[in-house]
């Protein structure tokens, strides 16, 4: 777990900061024209309409708002000098007033950055790199170290402790498997061109077991239809060959487990990182092969590449193509990876998490677009992961939505699989210091790789770059009505209070703020509505303000606007927020089907909002 410095001017000042967010309230502000270079880093960019004006803005029709590119900065609200009804939320009667805050008013890295301590071992935090070289001269030397043969650690390929079987004319025998896994991967390295059948050949040698069972048809098949610009998949796996052999000098000691139940954090730097995802290509991981409930890794996810290579589809196509990019560009002579990326479990105990019926915390600032996307409007700010309980997801599948994508554009996440043990209810993992290395477009069948992304982010104190994702999963609900009971909705609560909750020794006003959106709400079939409150509701008891993205679907924008502005205007607590839902889920179970969750809040806080108001006559002088 990475520490700030105490002792630093900076967090002096920061400690004695008052901080906006303490009394348990957020001041609601207008937002005023924003220059979008200031929000993209690009000198020189027209001013953007941001999400309320004053008047003398809106004056001669001066307020239009303003697109930029398709995946604009600050998109409005696309209700700017309109006339909006309180009652039904239509265009009409007198303008209303909305509580939305602009994209430039929410806190990044490095702006927000406290300074860290010096990097250090710690006992909850294992580092792959000499820490004294790295102090003195910034190198990133190996740890030296033995591979451990125990349960609590990777199993790693070239242990001596790990054999195979091999069938001879005469008799069977057993011999080290790294013996065979580095003598054709040798082999491969010394070719000057390699072919699939080559690759095939030799995983198939030391995994023996396996021989009839994996398929190589689907990476036979990219091959052959790659572009010709991109048909360089002959060269690079040599070179990938060469990385994946190397494994005992770039990771010679044992990497720990991230088990469940625990909180604890493994830093390794990028060329480890590209080493061990070469040996997952190869499938040299021994013992990660099995899903059977009884498998030593069963509640582990797969590491090995084994099931890209099989059942072609134009999914596993766009796949392929990330992923030799990633390792085209790592195993180039005039590529420097030159950072660290740390992987922390984070596990908050039951009797440590909020009575969020008591909680008085009002909602946080919310900036809402349709357009833009976590990882480039987000950059800076705490990026969700939409994540599976088994990290990655489908990502060596078949999966392709969210959490799928942000792991082949930042491949290193993939890393992750190897160490990190089923996610439970009440953790959280997160990664921060992971490059992109490509662009994407489109999304489950109409993703499509967009080639090569030069990711120029700056770097922390630790050589990390100032990337910050954490990985939390959402319940998985068969039937859409399982989810509206307080048990679930509690859950969900506690799993984003986890994944949002900081450094209790960092200061607010030093914390990013959080980008996020629909979370699990595609085929984990999650209400949109009621997943964003409860991660306002997290957010809140954090404080920590919230960049929401509904992904292109302007109708959800403007349902949760207008619900927001509603509970703003009520100033609504957390702790009134879970009694209302607590209502909603007892009016819902006694429907035939789900009541719309806006609706609901509207019907249910409007009345009560015009009973406490003094009648007109009280108002006339």
């Amino acid at each position: 777990m990475s520490s700030c410095r105490n002792d630093s001017s900076q967090m002096k000042a920061a400690l004695q900061h008052n901080n906006p967010m303490e009394g348990q309230s957020v001041e609601h502000r207008p937002c005023s024209k924003v220059p979008v270079g200031d929000l993209l880093g690009i000198p020189g960019t027209e001013p953007l309409h941001t999400n309320r004006e004053s008047d003398q803005e809106r004056t001669g029709n001066e307020a239009k708002e303003k697109k930029v590119g398709a995946r604009g900065a600050c998109g409005g609200s696309g209700r700017e000098g309109e006339k909006w009804d309180e009652a039904t939320g239509g265009a009409r009667g007198e303008e209303k007033r909305s509580y939305c805050c602009c994209l430039r008013e929410l806190k990044r890295v490095p702006k927000c950055h406290v300074e860290l301590e010096p990097l250090a071992f710690s006992r909850t935090h294992t580092i792959f790199i000499d820490v004294n070289e790295f102090r003195e001269s910034r190198k990133l030397r190996p740890q030296p170290g033995q591979p451990v043969w125990h349960k609590d650690f990777v199993k790693m390929p070239f242990s001596p402790e790990c054999h195979i079987r091999k069938t001879g004319f005469v008799s069977n025998t057993e011999v080290v498997r790294w013996q065979e896994v580095s003598k054709q991967l040798d082999n491969l390295a010394r070719k000057t061109n390699a072919s699939v059948a080559d690759i095939e050949k030799a995983i198939k040698k030391y995994n023996p077991k396996y021989e009839d069972q994996w398929s190589f048809d689907a990476l036979h098949a990219f091959v052959q239809k790659a572009p010709k610009e991109e048909n360089y998949y002959s060269s690079v796996l040599p070179k990938m060959a060469k990385l994946a052999s190397n494994l005992p000098n770039w990771i010679p000691k044992a990497i720990p487990l991230l088990q469940k139940g625990q909180s604890r954090s493994i830093t390794l730097s990028q060329m480890q990182i590209a080493c061990l995802l070469a040996n997952a290509f190869f499938c040299t991981f021994p013992h990660r092969n099995s899903q059977n409930p009884r498998a030593e890794y069963h509640n582990y996810p797969t590491i090995n590449f084994n099931s890209l290579f099989g059942v072609w589809s134009e999914k596993k196509r766009e796949k392929l193509r990330a992923l030799f990019h990633y390792f085209h560009t790592v195993t180039n002579q005039a590529t420097h990876l030159q950072g660290l990326v740390t992987f922390e479990r984070r596990c908050i105990r039951d009797k440590d998490m909020p009575n969020w019926m008591s909680c008085k915390e009002t909602l946080p600032k919310l900036y809402i677009t349709s357009k833009g996307c976590i990882e480039e409007e987000g950059t800076g700010m705490l990026q969700v992961d939409f994540a599976n309980n088994m990290i990655g997801g489908g990502v060596l599948g078949s999966g392709l939505v969210q959490e799928e994508i942000l792991f082949l554009m930042n491949p290193e996440l993939i890393v992750s699989r190897l160490f990190t043990e089923r996610l439970g209810d009440n953790e959280c993992l997160f990664i921060k210091g992971s490059q992109q290395f490509s662009g994407y477009c489109g999304y489950s069948d109409t993703f499509e790789w967009a080639g090569p992304h030069r990711d120029d982010i700056p770097r922390d104190e630790w050589m990390r770059l100032h990337r910050q994702i954490v990985a939390i999963d959402a319940l998985h609900f068969r039937q859409m009505r399982e989810q509206y009971n307080m048990g679930q909705i509690t859950r969900e609560l506690n799993k984003a209070y986890c994944g949002f909750k900081p450094d209790d020794n960092i200061p607010s006003d030093y914390i990013p703020d959080i980008a996020t959106g629909s979370w699990g709400c595609g085929a984990f079939n999650g209400d949109p509505k009621l997943k964003a409150l409860i991660q306002l509701m997290a957010a809140a008891k954090v404080q920590r303000n919230v960049a929401f993205f509904t992904f292109n679907n302007v109708s959800l924008e403007k349902d949760l606007k207008n619900m927001y502005d509603l509970l703003v205007s009520q100033k609504t607590t957390v702790g009134k927020l879970y009694e209302l839902l607590g209502d909603y889920c007892a009016v819902t179970r006694l429907t035939s089907s789900p009541v719309d969750l806006s609706v609901w809040l509207r019907n249910t806080l409007e009345p009560r909002s015009q009973l406490s108001k003094p009648p007109a006559s009280r108002l006339i002088k």
